[in-house]
């Protein structure tokens, strides 16, 4: 396990956890700098352990990758199953799009592909529920970035968040401090360049997007984006605030 110390008043680290060996953070790593936090990487797949709890963590994020959370590979179970740290110690935790979809699993959910054969890699309308709408101060946005070949249910106790056409279950909440969002907040215009040139064949599955769509899709859907994932973190990390508060009083 990684220890850290910290200085009086120093912002908790947070626990990002990335699937791939050159895999970046993306705008959600630098949004988190710029709220003082620092983040402590660790890839398990490459064999970076992941620590026994987060009492010295602010939270913890799980992003994709391109492996399924129905492999069963050890580090995919030993993930999965982690993911019971931070719900038990009521830590924030957020899946993105293979960390969404980890979350489900470990909720008992299976994950599945469309029973039609559809992706979603581009731009896609999405319609948020009234809890979606009201969880933060920026309004949800109506496109997000999508990359993904998989969806599943709705967890037991989860609350929906937004809905989707394709992959019906698109962003919810299970508790107060943990979060599954199946869509790409975390893209910056480098990581769309870079997916859509180096993975461009995938583009060809059905539903997909041409990579000119993508590119102008960013223009026309990502300042909402950045708006909301800004003020969704500020609303992530006050939650295990609240939390701790909570266990404190009790």
């Amino acid at each position: 396990m990684i220890e850290h110390d910290f200085k009086h008043g120093e912002k908790h680290p947070v626990l990002v956890v990335l699937h791939q060996e050159h895999s970046t953070p993306g705008r959600i790593g630098r949004l988190l700098e710029a709220r003082g936090h620092r983040l402590d990487i660790r890839r398990p797949r490459f064999g970076d352990p992941l620590p026994s709890s987060l009492h010295h963590h602010a939270g913890a994020i799980y992003f994709g990758g391109p492996m399924s959370a129905s492999d069963s590979d050890d580090f995919v179970l030993r993930e999965i199953d982690w993911i019971g740290t931070p719900l038990r110690e009521g830590k924030p935790y957020l899946g993105i799009c293979l960390g969404a979809q980890m979350l489900a699993r470990h909720l008992g959910e299976t994950i599945k592909s469309h029973p039609g054969g559809h992706v979603e890699r581009g731009y896609y309308r999405i319609e948020p529920t009234a809890a979606g709408r009201a969880l933060c101060k920026a309004a949800f946005p109506e496109h997000v970035y999508q990359w993904h070949r998989e969806g599943f249910d709705l967890p037991r106790g989860a609350t929906l968040l937004a809905r989707g056409e394709v992959f019906p279950t698109q962003a919810f909440a299970y508790g107060e401090a943990a979060f599954g969002l199946q869509f790409h907040p975390d893209v910056t215009f480098a990581m769309l360049c870079k997916w859509t040139t180096k993975a461009e064949a995938q583009l060809r599955d059905p539903g997909a997007h041409p990579h000119e769509v993508h590119r102008a899709g960013w223009y026309q859907f990502d300042a909402a984006i950045d708006r909301w994932i800004g003020a969704f973190l500020d609303r992530w990390l006050a939650s295990g605030v609240r939390q701790h508060g909570h266990a404190r009083a009790a």
